[in-house]
């Protein structure tokens, strides 16, 4: 709940999709592209735009970007300009470099010695200012602040080794990779290919899809014979409206080719020796859809996990359970079964009030989280509650509510918090406020339960939330032939995968 209104963010989604078999494509390209983008909006409503081709040798490329979300940003006359497309990549966006202007929406497009590339990028890039520096020293301009258009301009250059006439893709980006080792997520459109690249530290996600009949969507029998086309996705939880199956993720450092003949993978960079994967501990927390998969287990289940951990190391005595709808609703389920208490809701969210529309003059501003929220009062008046949340950012968001169940009936309000305290800034995609903003950091902490006027606030510790996301990933590693098990937690313990340069 806090995240949403503290203004922290992901910075984007991307979403790729080829059409299987012989070309020009039966498959509607735009329409997958869209609906696939759809799914993805929760990682960024600030943008969207979407770049197909016809695979052709030269190939034509369509592309269409607008503001705000994908139901407005493409109207159904763009998607009709879109339509003659075989393959493509898109973009929804939430920015942590570049301001929120049409120029810094993605995918972006260069022409090239051999010919032009789409880019799509998630994440940021931990050396930007050096890497801006030595693309500028080519006699390159940049026209916008994003990391996106550097990586494209990065991927035009022409490495050492490479003969004029015949461009190495894989070692054009390989020589990306070598250049920063962290983070982002790319899908790279040339001719009739997607390339689809994840960072060695592997923290940000992306996964792959197969578009099979939808007879067969459901059968476990559906063979690569079935397949009417390849997506990619910064998450599974795309695929289901689209109609197509999960397939893998690609691995941190893999480079994979998809094309209309199906999905290869081409190369790995490695980590330097000893360094631990770094997939964001926060995908699991708050940022991806509940309905997601990573690393073999999905979101929901271990959000699920983390609240019953959080009732081990935090149980408190008292009638029920409850959330802040609706981020925290799995950790409350599962303290509640850890705990053996009942769960209750006791908010009802309106989910139709707009911040636009409505003038924030003084009555309404003393009305607060009244405007957003009703109180159920018959499950927990005269009631003692605890409360489950997903996060205490800034802490003046839970405060008023506490103040609300108080004011309805409810003789205690604890919170239990299901993720340690935020004390440090993200410098890899995500959107935290500054480390002075962030209540962990301030004097108040120190009595933070007095601060928003709860009974009681307790969090779930580092370990506890590595051993409840940790839980279930090490059967799926095993399954890829690798035991190494690694998470980013730098926003809530300062150390950061990799040394930042600024």
């Amino acid at each position: 709940m806090e995240f949403e209104e503290s203004g922290i963010g992901e910075e984007c989604g991307v979403f790729g999709c080829v059409a299987a078999g012989e070309w020009p494509t039966q498959l509607e390209v735009a329409q997958v592209l869209t609906l696939g983008l759809v799914a993805l909006q929760h990682r960024g409503q600030e943008s969207a735009g979407v770049v197909t081709s016809n695979g052709a040798s030269p190939p034509i490329y369509t592309s269409h970007k607008g503001m705000g979300l994908v139901s407005s940003a493409f109207p159904p006359e763009a998607l009709l300009k879109l339509r003659y497309g075989n393959l493509g990549i898109c973009h929804t966006r939430y920015s942590t470099t570049g301001m929120s202007e049409l120029q810094n929406c993605q995918p972006f497009v260069v022409d090239t010695l051999h010919g032009r590339i789409a880019v799509a990028h998630n994440g940021e890039l931990v050396n930007s200012r050096a890497l801006r520096k030595k693309v500028m020293r080519h006699g390159v301009g940049l026209s916008t602040c994003s990391d996106s258009e550097l990586i494209t301009h990065l991927l035009a250059l022409t490495p050492p080794m490479e003969e004029l006439d015949s461009p190495d893709w894989v070692a054009r980006i390989k020589n990306l990779m070598s250049e920063t080792p962290t983070s982002y997520s790319l899908l790279i459109m040339f001719k009739d290919v997607i390339y689809a690249v994840r960072d060695p530290y592997g923290n940000r996600p992306l996964c792959l899809g197969r578009l099979v009949p939808i007879s067969r969507l459901h059968s476990s029998g559906a063979e690569e014979e079935d397949t009417e086309g390849w997506v990619v996705s910064s998450e599974s939880c795309s695929f289901q409206s689209i109609g197509a199956k999960y397939y893998r993720e690609v691995l941190p450092g893999e480079v994979v080719q998809i094309s209309r003949h199906g999905v290869k993978s081409l190369s790995f960079v490695p980590r330097p020796e000893g360094d631990l994967p770094a997939f964001c501990i926060f995908e699991y927390v708050y940022f991806a859809r509940p309905d997601s998969i990573f690393e073999g287990q999905m979101v929901y289940t271990v959000r699920q996990r983390c609240g019953r951990q959080l009732a081990i190391e935090a149980p408190t005595d008292v009638d029920l359970v409850s959330t802040v709808p609706e981020s925290a609703t799995p950790a409350a389920l599962g303290y509640a079964q850890q705990s053996g208490l009942p769960y209750m809701e006791v908010l009802c969210k309106n989910r139709y009030v707009g911040r636009t529309f409505i003038q924030p003059n003084t009555r309404l501003r003393q009305l607060g989280v009244a405007k957003k929220f009703g109180v159920l009062t018959d499950n927990f008046a005269g009631k003692r509650v605890v409360l489950i949340d997903d996060s205490i950012v800034r802490g003046n968001t839970i405060s008023p509510i506490i103040k609300l169940l108080r004011e309805a009936g409810a003789t205690e309000v604890h919170i239990r918090v299901a993720s340690p305290p935020i004390k440090f800034p993200c410098y890899m995609g995500i959107n935290i406020p500054t480390k002075e903003e962030l209540i962990a950091n301030k004097p108040e902490f120190k009595d933070i339960a007095g601060h928003i006027g709860a009974d009681s606030v307790k969090y779930l510790t580092v370990e506890g939330l590595l051993s409840a996301v940790q839980e279930g990933v090490t059967s799926f590693q095993e399954e890829n032939n690798s035991k190494r098990v690694g998470h980013c937690t730098a926003c809530l313990t300062g150390k950061y995968p990799v040394e930042l340069e600024w």
